[in-house]
């Protein structure tokens, strides 16, 4: 389990800093390129990177769909829990269950259509406009993103139903900090 939770996080980290790397190309060139430099600006405008945008977006698609996992594991969704947790025991153990594997059934289905539409676009010429990749690669992010949030719910779903405990989100936790602290009070010492 341990290298899939770092294959996602990984995953989203490099689409994040590409992303961010290729906006700031992107930003750069489009300014430098109306700079009348002579030879700077006509080799510049030479230089097309049109595929910037599409590209960011095709990666922010990514992002979101195994973000959305991510979040699952993690407990980091924004849910309305009042009621639930004004209820006892028992009742509260049993909705926070369904909702689970509520959220489960809608994935798996969800994944299960864009299975299907990516199935069937694979059997077309389609590509996109820009960067002129084949479309089915990009929404191949609907079916992927979507049976892996299926799972992170299912594996939330089991982990509840053992311990009675969710995941929850500790902003102000650092992770490896404790290690860090206790080498450095152990150096001292």
């Amino acid at each position: 389990m341990k290298f899939l939770d770092h294959l996602e996080e990984w995953i989203i980290a490099s689409l994040m800093g590409a992303a961010t790397l290729v906006v700031f190309v992107a930003v750069v060139h489009r300014y430098l390129s109306g700079l009348p430099i002579p030879v700077v600006q006509d080799w510049l405008i030479q230089v097309n990177t049109s595929w910037a945008q599409e590209l960011c977006i095709y990666m922010f698609v990514w992002m979101a769909k195994f973000g959305a996992a991510y979040g699952v594991r993690t407990g980091i969704h924004v849910g309305i829990d009042v009621l639930i947790n004004r209820l006892d025991t028992p009742w509260r153990n049993k909705f926070i269950v369904f909702g689970l594997l509520a959220g489960a059934t809608f994935t798996a289905i969800v994944g299960t259509l864009g299975a299907n539409f990516v199935w069937h676009m694979a059997h077309t010429d389609q590509t996109s406009s820009d960067l002129e990749v084949p479309m089915w690669l990009v929404y191949l992010a609907v079916p992927l993103g979507s049976y892996l949030m299926c799972f992170r719910f299912i594996q939330v779903a089991v982990h509840f139903i053992r311990t009675g405990e969710l995941p929850k989100h500790d902003h102000g936790h650092v992770e490896g900090l404790e290690d860090e602290i206790a080498a450095a009070k152990g150096g001292a010492a």
